[in-house]
């Protein structure tokens, strides 16, 4: 893990989401909303198409932050999400984050990130708050 600073970026994650991955995710999940899954459904729904599986799009801040904090991220981890916006098939979303505060707490560091997932129109499609804890250097 690099010596990260208070007003840092995390190193980005970028992802192209299609209708295959959101079928495999209903699978692994057992979520099989038509709105998921369903074209002609999800074409009458509020959205005019299928959408994206929430907790799908947002398993890419763990990504995120594992990418920029390790194993320390498993052990330690914690994240508040706020889903904003749908992601639909074929969207580009890039999960990105910054440290926002650092404090000692004995002989730990606990790190604290804002993040956010962005669609290629730049709509936020969810926006958050992670921590990790980890020995101090």
């Amino acid at each position: 893990m690099k010596n990260l600073q208070v007003g840092d970026d995390l190193v980005p994650i970028k992802k192209l989401i299609t209708m295959q991955q959101i079928l495999m995710y209903a699978d692994a999940s057992g979520d099989y909303n038509p709105i998921h899954i369903d074209r002609e459904f999800a074409k009458n729904s509020q959205f005019g198409r299928n959408i994206g599986h929430g907790m799908m799009v947002a398993a890419t801040i763990s990504e995120l932050m594992v990418e920029n904090f390790a194993e320390a991220w498993y052990k330690t981890g914690r994240m508040k999400m706020r889903f904003k916006s749908p992601v639909y098939p074929e969207d580009e979303i890039q999960t990105s984050g910054s440290i926002k505060k650092s404090e000692q707490i004995g002989a730990k560091t606990k790190i604290t990130c804002s993040v956010q997932i962005i669609r290629q129109d730049g709509d936020t499609i969810i926006s958050g708050e992670t921590s990790v804890t980890f020995k101090s250097p």
